[in-house]
């Protein structure tokens, strides 16, 4: 999957874990784990170890984001909870580095996840599920087009703590109108000189789904 900013590739133990951890390493400190079950890691072996035992299977399936600007991985997310019978498909793992927080490539690479699933795929439902503690993540999910329907409390217990699990969604007949939006705010006269948007993303998703 690649677009203006980003290549989205299966994730490779070999081909993206070092970029990866020495991405990750540009953190001054290890709040981005915070919400994750795993993480974060000490040693490049470390890291290694965790993908070849958890990312390699068909669900989750993940995906390693590479900056086509510097040919480097820079993040990872995967598709997960895959249920092709019923059209359902969860959005998660997400691990957004520094060097790709709060860039086009990171909207960029959700959107083109999004693509596969309703255009190529032909899914019903494309969910998003955090702790309802992690308000990034919820802010996250509407900025992208997701719908709020609910938290399931005491859902599970992540690093020894509750957590009660806010579940967000776009259905089929809302991704046109999503999409439209998307590419509205990817379009390059959208940036200015200096990258800065000019129409956020917040306000085209909200329109699309009023």
């Amino acid at each position: 999957m690649t677009g203006r900013f980003c290549r989205v590739e299966p994730l490779s133990v070999d081909a993206h874990a070092a970029d990866l951890f020495a991405a990750n390493e540009t953190a001054p400190d290890a709040r981005y784990w915070t919400y994750l079950p795993y993480g974060p890691f000490k040693t490049l072996s470390d890291y290694k170890d965790w993908m070849a035992k958890t990312c390699l299977g068909e669900d989750p399936l993940f995906y390693a984001i590479i900056d086509l600007a510097t040919g480097r991985a820079v993040g990872v997310a995967s598709y997960l909870r895959i249920d092709a019978a019923n059209g359902v498909i969860e959005v998660g793992h997400i691990h957004f580095s520094p060097l790709m927080q709060g860039s086009p490539a990171s909207t960029e690479a959700m959107y083109l996840m999004m693509a596969r699933v309703f255009d190529e795929l032909g899914y019903r439902r494309y969910e998003w599920k955090c702790n309802n503690l992690n308000e990034a993540s919820k802010a996250a999910a509407r900025r992208l087009g997701f719908t709020y329907e609910g938290t399931f409390r005491q859902m599970s217990v992540v690093k020894g703590h509750n957590r009660d699990t806010a579940w967000f969604a776009i259905l089929d007949h809302e991704w046109p109108a999503v999409k439209a939006a998307f590419q509205k705010w990817l379009a390059p006269d959208n940036f200015d000189a200096d990258g800065r948007q000019k129409v956020r993303l917040s306000d085209l998703t909200a329109e699309a789904l009023r």
